[in-house]
């Protein structure tokens, strides 16, 4: 078992497939313009497939396909099925949007992908433009309702901003309840397009915890061991949901998680300013091997805590200022998966 620093093993990898997105999510995209990705820099679906063996030969098990949007990325569902048929891989799944789901859902479910998270920041059509600057709910809705009895336990994120949709906790939860969902609350935290980040518009686990309790009664502790970022909770009935409580109660101890760009750059930490670049080699001719060493030295050399780090920030100000964001698009939460 590959282990790094403070012994956390390499199993969980986020696979961006595209930075490009349909949404402008505020606390993701706040700029109207972008500079995209190079084309010919993009990883093809056999480089995907390489870079992924070599690192499930080192451990890792469990692949997320995420963007930017990955239902925009062409062919993805050729992708899914080919990284289906690996044994070594235990666990795929997705996040999106939502937006261009409905038409996709089938394809996927066909190809071998195993669970399915959907974005959904709030249920009101007036702040699903404002948030997102696109009038797409319907879709996303839509794509939810043919998606939900194709993925059984079918995930809900919800990323929670003070005054923006903190009031939506329990309607969120009563609209996953409907579709046999599991709703997960994210503390808005500051990385990457989150320029307007301010400890005050955190809503903490323990806000949401009080909100939900006082409206549905004793809310108890889901007991499980996982190295998944969300704590799981159940209402009185029977109804369980999730917080990722990771600007509060970061779980750095824990994390086995690293990222890899579409283009190739490779991140040990959601918060990390720099990454590796396993596309170079790669298209150089390295061999497996090699391609693996310089892994392996990667990760045994990592003591990446982002998260705990800046919860010990005393000036806690947005992590990159958005010019700092312009000249780097590999800061931005879009290339690197979230």
């Amino acid at each position: 078992m590959l282990l790094d620093a403070y012994q956390r093993p390499l199993r969980n990898l986020r696979l961006s497939v595209t930075d490009r997105c349909n949404l402008r999510c505020s606390y993701c995209m706040p700029e109207p313009e972008y500079v995209w990705l190079p084309r010919e820099d993009i990883l093809h679906f056999e480089e995907i497939e390489s870079l992924v063996d070599i690192l499930t030969t080192l451990g890792v098990d469990k692949v997320r396909l995420t963007g930017g949007e990955p239902l925009l990325r062409r062919g993805l569902p050729d992708l899914v099925a080919r990284l289906a048929r690996r044994p070594a891989i235990r666990d795929l799944a997705m996040t999106t949007n939502g937006v261009l789901l409905a038409q996709h859902a089938a394809a996927l479910k066909d190809a071998g992908l195993h669970r399915l998270t959907v974005s959904l920041d709030t249920l009101r059509r007036d702040r699903f433009q404002q948030l997102t600057r696109y009038d797409e709910l319907d879709r996303v809705l839509q794509g939810i309702d043919v998606a939900a009895p194709l993925f059984p336990g079918l995930k809900l994120d919800t990323v929670v901003i003070r005054g923006v949709n903190d009031d939506e906790l329990i309607p969120l939860v009563e609209f996953a309840r409907g579709y046999a969902a599991e709703v997960r609350f994210i503390e808005y935290m500051d990385v990457g397009g989150a320029t307007h980040w301010s400890m005050p518009r955190v809503v903490s686990r323990a806000e949401i915890l009080d909100r939900l309790q006082e409206h549905y009664g004793r809310v108890t502790t889901v007991d499980e061991i996982s190295s998944a970022p969300a704590d799981r909770y159940q209402l009185p009935d029977g109804t369980v949901f999730g917080i990722i409580a990771s600007t509060t109660a970061p779980f750095c101890a824990d994390c086995d998680r690293s990222r890899l760009t579409a283009d190739g750059m490779w991140y040990l930490c959601l918060y990390a300013a720099r990454g590796t670049d396993l596309r170079g080699p790669l298209r150089a001719g390295a061999s497996p091997e090699q391609i693996a060493a310089l892994i392996r030295r990667t990760w045994e050399a990592r003591q990446d805590r982002g998260a705990e780090e800046r919860l010990a920030s005393r000036d806690r100000s947005p992590l990159i200022p958005v010019d700092t964001l312009r000249r780097d698009p590999h800061l931005e939460m879009h290339t690197r998966g979230g």
